[in-house]
């Protein structure tokens, strides 16, 4: 199935305020609330059910040699159709 970008940013900031945007994330949630995503002009608004799948992967793009880039990638996924119930794996613990 083709993937269809609705909305991307990437941007520097500092760890604070990333900080500060995931938690706006992680409060919607609480909250049971859409997440809407602005950037300039463009806008998208989401609305996650109950239990989506959380996917949380720590990766090294490029050598092998300690001089790749790192990164820490976060994603919730759901089935438009039936709004997503997922099971994974083992529980998730981020300390």
């Amino acid at each position: 199935m083709p993937e269809e970008v609705l909305f991307k940013s990437e941007n520097v900031h500092s760890r604070g305020e990333i900080a500060s945007l995931l938690r706006r994330v992680a409060d919607n949630l609480d909250d049971g609330e859409a997440i809407t995503l602005k950037a300039g002009s463009e806008s998208v608004t989401l609305e996650p059910p109950a239990r989506p799948t959380f996917e949380v992967k720590a990766e090294r793009e490029g050598p092998a040699d300690g001089r790749g880039e790192l990164s820490i990638e976060f994603e919730l996924e759901w089935d438009e159709a039936d709004g997503g119930d997922g099971e994974g794996g083992g529980r998730l613990e981020i300390e």
